[in-house]
């Protein structure tokens, strides 16, 4: 008779290495405190201090607030690349603290200007935009290779989790404590972040090399890095092309609220509590689901156009929660399998110019779907727009799905200088 040998249950990677789990807990608290200062203000902005042009001000501040992202992508990876990665976390976070505390003393002692509170959004999205690809790129630094997509997980549903409590908190302070009550609780959890930060080793982190050190792999641009990973490439254009409808939801949102379920602010948290809800869920499933990361992300963005387009065919809370959760859902699924695949993909060395460059592709296109759904709303109801979210992501799919077919019958992306071909999987393509 042979011996049943016991399974041993791991625990959570959060919980088995301390030091993710800090840095984790600590883009927990920046993102959702970013998350709750954007949804917050553009409450404030719709139901408040908005005037005539409520969807054109409240799309500009969108807007504005995704430019950093953009516009720095080439500086923030030249930062990333010759700095600790530690360093420039807990810096980013500190300095986002500092912003946030100095705008809520001004908001308590007078009315903050509308100029303001562009200017504060302006200033947090910049540190986020440093902070986001930054501890992307850390992650191997953190973990064990054979936990680098759990790890990929623990982050994605980061996201879900600072849309779900800052999506939930904003437009609730805003009609409780107004603009200045945000700020000041963004102030405390960026500044818990950057002391969580700090306390936190990085254990497979590499001794930092300038670019004239020798020895030191001489970065390639970021024109190169995207020119020699051909289907990632790809890949990356399919879904700026979507995000220009999908994040287009958090300019909707409001509108719907306000034209359509003529509700308040507590609608608005519950909206964006099902969204982050739904991410937070596809970002822990999303690696579970079988097939290619194609095949799997062809049929989320189908699914997300339908999601979209229902509520601007039946109105009520239930049709509206539903479908957001729906969206929500396979956003996640879609972020886990796709960056994960990144992660083994690109070089290491070409990591932090790819996730920066890749934020920026993939954030270029919310400024313009800001302004454009902004501005639309102005014009067009509320339920219409839903509408033209869902149609405008059919050709995107359509796009996607026929490029995955393509990679069906061309030989393998080898990505040059890849340091452990073995990482690959046969969820490429």
């Amino acid at each position: 008779m042979s011996a049943r040998v016991p399974r041993v249950r791991r625990l959570p990677l959060v919980l088995r290495n301390p030091s993710f789990g800090r840095v984790w807990a600590g883009q927990v608290l920046s993102q959702a405190a970013g998350r709750m200062f954007q949804v917050g203000a553009v409450w404030w902005l719709v139901g408040f201090a908005g005037g005539d042009h409520r969807g054109l001000e409240s799309g500009l501040f969108l807007a504005v607030s995704t430019l950093p992202a953009v516009v720095l992508a080439p500086v923030v990876a030249r930062i990333i690349e010759r700095h600790a990665h530690r360093t420039v976390l807990a810096m980013a976070t500190a300095a986002a603290g500092l912003v946030a505390a100095a705008t809520a003393v001004w908001a308590y002692t007078v009315a903050l200007p509308m100029a303001a509170a562009y200017a504060a959004g302006l200033a947090l999205a910049t540190c986020q935009a440093v902070f986001d690809p930054c501890l992307t790129t850390s992650v191997p630094e953190l973990v064990d290779d054979a936990d680098i997509e759990g790890a990929t997980g623990f982050e994605l549903s980061t996201q879900s989790l600072a849309g779900l409590a800052g999506g939930l908190l904003g437009p609730l302070v805003v009609d409780t404590g107004g603009l200045a009550g945000v700020v000041a609780g963004c102030a405390g959890a960026y500044l818990l972040a950057a002391s969580l930060i700090v306390s936190a080793r990085f254990p497979h982190a590499t001794a930092v090399q300038g670019p004239g050190s020798e020895g030191a792999p001489r970065p390639r641009t970021l024109r190169r890095i995207l020119a020699g990973l051909p289907f990632v490439r790809r890949v990356l254009v399919c879904f700026a092309a979507a995000n220009v409808f999908t994040t287009a939801v958090y300019v909707v949102m409001p509108l719907y609220t306000r034209g359509v379920l003529h509700s308040t602010g507590s609608t608005v948290a519950v909206l964006e509590a099902a969204l982050g809800a739904g991410t937070l869920v596809g970002s822990f499933t999303g690696g579970r689901l079988p097939g290619r990361a194609i095949v799997v992300g062809s049929a989320c963005l189908a699914a997300i156009a339908g999601a979209l387009a229902l509520p601007g065919l039946f109105t009520g809370h239930v049709v509206v929660v539903g479908s957001l959760a729906v969206v929500g859902w396979c956003v996640g699924v879609i972020g886990v399998r796709f960056v994960a695949l990144f992660q083994r993909r690109v070089p290491s060395e070409d990591k932090p110019g790819f996730f920066a460059v890749m934020q920026a592709l993939l954030g270029a296109t919310f400024p313009v779907s800001s302004l454009v759904f902004g501005a639309l709303g102005d014009h067009l109801t509320a339920r219409t727009l839903c509408l033209v979210q869902g149609a405008g992501l059919l050709p995107v799919t359509v796009a996607l799905w026929w490029l995955g077919r393509r990679a069906d019958h061309a030989e393998p992306e080898q990505p040059a200088r890849l340091a452990q071909p073995a990482a690959l999987t046969g969820d490429a393509s």
